[in-house]
């Protein structure tokens, strides 16, 4: 995996991210939608699609949700060169497909990132004899664990990170999970692009508890820079002065900036400037605009062009050339991305 990613830098290729999905028999088709559609739209809204899955499961073959759909899945592999592995939960919290050791411990041997939601982090708990605060899973699944095996120590987290293995609630939260990953592989504003592309409104923080028990929670946040991005996202043909968004905020540029580092890892003008290019990537791909007429949409009136290619090493024509009609990458089994 090293090797590959060195060749890849040395070439000017994109990072190539490849993500095992595995499912069982009757596994949650909202966690399996909100991997699936974040990855792919992710893939759309960014100049080289950069996110790869396959589905598996123990056998491979056709495997089923409580809903009705079928996934076509191939076997687990012998030697995986997945970078991250999802096991997806499952209404039955007692299915012996859930979180098996050894595929878990085969993934995380070599280096792989295993995210177990919902009732495969239930089933890694129990089989551990407890969470010790450090591993989560939905709160129904909590409640489980501790009626019938008297263990009470899981959190209340929408995810918690112990090394190699992150447990995760699972259900809607596992759309805050791949936005929060998808923007540490690839940028806040991309992030952003595919949060407001699925109308979800703000991503939580995974620290954040479960709105579990008819209680909601305080959420993990910064307010001036909540308030900040939504003045970008509402001003993206006619961008707004960073010294207007500080007059608005009542703080100053250093303020500013020393949070957008803290929690996005850029700067307040490198975050716009992306998160209107990250907008024109999908009327690129998505519209019949005009190169210009997206440049002016996405405040570039002039230099969008120039200012593209330095950004993504490809002209906007040229990207609009090579991605349509043909679909984003995605997964072997779904086919076409779009």
């Amino acid at each position: 995996m090293a090797e590959r990613t060195q060749q890849q830098a040395r070439s000017g290729e994109t990072r190539i991210w490849r993500f095992d999905i595995i499912l069982c028999e009757g596994f949650v088709l909202t966690e399996f939608s909100a991997l699936v559609e974040v990855l792919r739209i992710a893939n759309r809204v960014l100049a080289q699609p950069p996110f790869v899955w396959t589905l598996r499961s123990a056998a491979g073959g056709q495997v089923g949700c409580r809903a009705g759909l079928r996934a076509d899945t191939e076997p687990m592999p012998k030697r995986t060169d997945a970078d991250f592995a999802f096991f997806l939960g499952n209404s039955d919290p007692d299915h012996p497909g859930l979180a098996d050791a050894r595929a878990i411990s085969s993934y995380t041997s070599r280096g792989t990132k295993v995210y177990l939601l919902a009732e495969a982090a239930a089933r890694y708990i129990r089989d551990q004899g407890g969470g010790g605060g450090r591993l989560t899973t939905h709160w129904e699944n909590s409640t489980l664990l501790r009626e019938r095996l008297g263990l009470s120590d899981a959190s209340h987290a929408l995810a918690s990170e112990d090394g190699q293995l992150v447990t995760c609630a699972g259900m809607n939260a596992t759309l805050d999970v791949v936005l929060a990953l998808v923007g540490r592989l690839t940028s806040a504003a991309a992030q952003v692009a595919v949060s407001d592309i699925l109308l979800h409104e703000r991503v939580r923080d995974l620290g954040s508890l479960q709105p579990f028990a008819g209680v909601r929670p305080t959420v993990t946040g910064d307010r001036d820079l909540d308030h900040c991005i939504r003045v970008m996202q509402d001003n993206i043909e006619e961008p707004v002065p960073i010294s207007d968004l500080v007059a608005q905020l009542d703080i100053s540029t250093r303020s500013l900036e020393r949070k957008f580092r803290s929690y996005l890892g850029t700067t307040p003008n490198g975050f716009y400037r992306e998160m209107r290019l990250s907008r024109a990537n999908n009327l690129l791909l998505n519209t019949s605009m005009s190169v210009r007429e997206i440049g002016f949409a996405c405040g570039f009136p002039n230099g969008f062009s120039t200012l593209y290619r330095q950004v993504f090493g490809i002209t906007p024509l040229t990207l609009r050339k090579r991605r349509r009609p043909s679909s984003a990458t995605g997964s072997k089994n779904e086919g076409a991305a779009e």
